[in-house]
């Protein structure tokens, strides 16, 4: 089922998200819906909050358009090791019509559960590794732009009062 993905300034993008204990026929069918809500979008990354759920569940698939499908599902994913730097545009699904630069890992390994409870660890570089890192931030409360300097911040603010007063 596709759901519906909360937007900035909605309060519940900024709460930290709970580990998951058991993966349960509900979390399955979170995951599932995740993966379809990202697809729909489309995205290449979704974190369980970023739906309401707070839960420690991200999806991603960075396959390219032309490229099957290569859906990564991490349950409690941590970054176990970082290094390097990264300065690349993002975006994101619950911040739409808005895209910065922003300074991240240029490499990470991740470890986290897969939908069998099987710990799966992840080297990621480029792209995955920048996606890891945006829906771990996610789990935490944190979205893209906390990551801007406060004068890139106070104008994206400002843009998104004024979008938000415009649909009025």
């Amino acid at each position: 089922m596709i759901r519906t993905i909360l937007t900035y300034p909605n309060s519940e993008l900024k709460k930290k998200s709970a580990p998951i204990t058991i993966i349960t026929d509900p979390i399955r069918q979170l995951v599932h819906d995740m993966a379809e809500t990202m697809y729909a979008a489309p995205g290449v990354g979704l974190a369980a909050p970023q739906i309401g759920a707070h839960q420690r569940v991200v999806v991603i698939d960075i396959s390219g358009k032309n490229e099957p499908p290569d859906l990564i599902v991490a349950i409690n994913p941590v970054i176990v090791h970082a290094e390097g730097e990264a300065y690349e545009e993002e975006g994101c699904l619950s911040v739409p019509d808005y895209a910065a630069n922003v300074r991240r890992y240029a490499r990470v390994i991740v470890k986290a559960l897969d939908l069998e409870g099987i710990e799966r660890t992840w080297k990621a570089e480029d792209l995955l590794a920048i996606a890891f890192q945006h829906e771990i931030d996610h789990l935490e409360g944190i979205l893209f732009v906390d990551h801007l300097s406060a004068l890139k911040r106070e104008l994206f603010q400002r843009k998104a009062r004024k979008a938000a007063e415009e649909k009025r």
